[in-house]
């Protein structure tokens, strides 16, 4: 049957809330307001920006606004406010610097980010690559608000005189700034560093007119320092300057020195050695004040950023970065860097927000900020989210520092599966870096999926569609190569069983369960086959017909029925003996999924469903648009023609009066980009979000099978959503 073009009905109006996990992801710089007790700024590598709410006491997402056609833009590279202008708020925005990825913007905010306007840029940001932890790259001029200058990757140092409006090259600026010694390697490729902080000298110039003294910072062993005098004009080489480190960041202290964190790389991957110096201006001197000496010998570790109290320049507080033997630390001064305490050996962690805390252990603090208006509050970034103390000065008395977990509503993490089973817990979820999540509180943030095994990275996971406390997933497991990288649960994700055995492959890649529970098909990552067993990973059997790699499935009623398709074609193939025997299908279902089809895939890319309820029916979607619904034998049973795109699809409880159930399709539908439901298997769709609830890439998608019209969808860096809509009875 075909259906008629895809009709959008009247929207219908939701209510968003994260699913709360709290935290779990690199927040990457802080910023506090001269001017405004409590208010400051968070930035987040692939999860956008937010602003404290202090009478709220919780973080206000800023960048849910920008959709799909602007994911590139929630890795936010660099912040800067208007220390004289509480509602100036500025983003610099773009998360890569690759050839795929657009340039970057700046996002101008003059209601402290409740609205945005963005202003294009003719370069690429990398506010998810090596060095997002240094800044900060985008400053305001002091003494002219109109005035900013930008530290670019790859493009030099940049001017603007209209709140950011407009941009114009700094050419002066000498070259080292765009050349090969500015840039860094990481695992895949190398990556242009360039300008990591420009900082006015607010003592210099007179207010209304523009500060003619200012520091830009280049991510160079090199010569690194360049001071200018006329406002950004001319530039020469601080002299006296450390070299053979790369500057991270640059702190001002109210006496007028200035203090800088060094790594021989930028972080956040790698630091083997690193120091921490105070530069006098007036007489251009030097010292090494580094908390631990190193000694004329590399250290083994850098350090990430120093913050000085806004009141009493003799205190200090630095920290260290990928000192992982033992462990990273942070140091406190109160004499102006003369000597140092280690703070965490005298410190509380309170990890009720997000009991998941409790297992790791702070690392890539890279920024480091005592509240301007308040020294016992102090704050710093980790790579999973936010610690601050209220009560810093009880250790200058011999006291314990009480530190918490300053993340509510800082939702920022990448889940790469999830399902809703009949019964037990809402939404079970497979989540990058963090393992999983079994959510029987929407609103708790709760501990991870119980070890043994305990995941680096959930990849995939499926609940049976028969038997929905069985549960499978698949994750990685650092530093372990006997590990195997596969679970079973037979009571709802509440506790795990590893595999017995691994087939063969690098672990992970898809996994699912049968409709009734009692086999699984795996097929690992580089493996090049799928492997059957029912017995949990005891004894394996190499499926028969399928391609060298492939995303697997199960169908939700028919235990024999599994499903694959080829990630490289989209072909798909069909199992009716429990997985041992697969065969393509072929027929005009076979060949419509093939044609739609657009590589690459990644193999947890769901584009093929199993529909729930119906034995040997099944769902395709494409990037390229279009939701086919079919037979494993080939038939088409009906196609929604007029979707422009689709990237995910999920199924929930029927509508009352409906027995199919709702169907949640993320992708775009009449030019329009979001997320859409139909209650009647794609005839219509209506749009359920709205422009202001976008979060950036959508994907995965599910509704829940006991609520209808809840959905739930993952994000690329905002974490999970789940959406109920308003005046319908959950």
């Amino acid at each position: 049957m075909w259906l008629p073009l895809a009709a959008v009905a009247q929207d219908v109006h939701y209510d968003w809330q994260s699913v709360r996990i709290g935290g779990g992801g690199y927040v990457s710089g802080l910023v506090f307001h001269p001017a405004e007790k409590g208010l400051y700024y968070a930035r987040t590598d692939v999860g956008g920006a937010y602003r404290w709410d202090d009478a709220a006491k919780k973080w206000l997402p800023l960048t849910d606004w920008l959709g799909a056609d602007d994911a590139n833009l929630t890795g936010i590279g660099s912040m800067a406010v208007d220390p004289h202008d509480t509602g100036w708020i500025y983003l610099a925005a773009g998360t890569y610097t690759t050839e795929a990825a657009g340039n970057g913007a700046i996002l101008r905010s003059h209601d402290r980010g409740a609205t945005f306007q963005r202003v294009d840029l003719p370069f690429k940001l990398g506010g998810n690559e090596l060095a997002r932890g240094n800044g900060e790259r985008l400053a305001v001029d002091p003494h002219d608000g109109r005035i900013l200058f930008f530290g670019s990757r790859d493009a030099g140092l940049w001017r603007s005189d209209d709140h950011a409006a407009h941009w114009a090259r700094v050419d002066a600026f000498p070259a080292v700034a765009t050349s090969f010694a500015s840039t860094a390697k990481n695992q895949w490729r190398r990556q242009p560093i360039g300008i990591v902080f420009v900082v006015f000298e607010p003592a210099s110039g007179k207010s209304g007119e523009p500060t003619p003294v200012l520091y830009a910072g280049v991510s160079t062993r090199e010569t690194s320092l360049f001071r200018s005098t006329d406002g950004g004009k001319s530039w020469q080489a601080v002299p006296g300057q450390p070299t053979g480190l790369r500057p991270t960041h640059m702190r001002r202290s109210a006496d007028g020195s200035y203090y800088l964190t060094y790594g021989d790389e930028p972080g956040p991957d790698d630091m083997n050695d690193g120091a921490v110096w105070k530069f006098t201006p007036a007489d251009d001197r030097w010292t090494d004040i580094t908390p631990i000496p190193r000694n004329g010998k590399p250290s083994g570790f850098g350090w990430g950023d120093i913050t000085v109290d806004a009141h009493d320049p003799r205190i200090l507080m630095a920290s260290t970065f990928c000192h992982y033997t033992p462990y990273d630390e942070i140091y406190r001064s109160t004499d102006g860097g003369q000597h140092w305490q280690p703070v965490f050996p005298r410190s509380t962690f309170d990890h009720s927000n997000a009991r998941w805390t409790a297992d790791h252990h702070p690392h890539w603090m890279s920024s480091l900020v005592i509240d301007p208006f308040d020294p016992d509050h102090v704050m710093f970034v980790t790579g999973y989210g936010v610690w601050a103390s209220r009560n810093m000065r009880a250790f200058d008395h011999g006291g314990t520092v009480d530190w918490w977990f300053q993340d509510t509503n800082l939702e920022e993490t990448v889940p790469l599966g999830l399902a809703s089973p009949a019964e037990g817990a809402h939404l079970l979820s497979a989540v990058g870096d963090l393992d999983g999540f079994r959510h029987d509180d929407l609103d708790v943030a709760p501990l991870q999926f119980a070890a043994p095994p305990r995941y680096a990275n959930g990849y995939s996971i499926d609940v049976a569609g028969n038997a929905p406390r069985v549960v499978v997933r698949t994750g990685r497991i650092r530093g372990s190569v006997d590990a195997v990288r596969a679970a079973y649960s037979l009571d709802g994700a509440s506790t795990w069983h590893a595999f017995a055995s691994e087939p063969g492959g690098k672990g992970e890649g898809t996994v699912a369960v049968a409709a009734d529970g009692r086999s699984a098909l795996w097929f690992p990552l580089d493996a090049g086959n799928a492997y059957v067993t029912r017995d949990w990973g005891k004894h394996w059997n190499a499926a028969e017909g399928l391609p060298k790699a492939a995303r697997v499935l199960a169908d939700r009623v028919d235990a024999q029925r599994f499903y694959a398709q080829d990630i490289t074609t989209g072909a798909l193939f069909a199992s009716h003996d429990g997985g041992l025997h697969f065969s393509a299908i072929d027929g005009a279902f076979g060949d419509a999924v093939k044609q739609q089809y657009q590589a690459p895939h990644r193999p947890t890319n769901a584009v093929v469903y199993a529909v729930p309820g119906q034995a040997g029916e099944l769902v395709a979607i494409s990037a390229r648009g279009g939701v086919i619904h079919g037979s494993d034998d080939g038939r088409v049973l009906r196609q929604s023609h007029g979707i422009d795109s689709a990237v995910s699809l999920g199924f929930g409880k029927p509508a009352p009066g409906h027995s199919e159930s709702a169907l949640f399709l993320a992708g775009a539908i009449d030019g329009q980009r979001g997320l859409f439901r139909s209650i009647d298997g794609g005839a219509q769709w209506q749009r359920v979000n709205d422009d202001a609830h976008q979060y950036g890439e959508v994907g995965y998608v599910t509704g829940d099978p006991r609520v209808f019209g809840r959905v739930y969808f993952a994000t690329g860096g905002r974490g999970i959503f789940r959406g109920d809509p308003k005046g319908e009875q959950p």
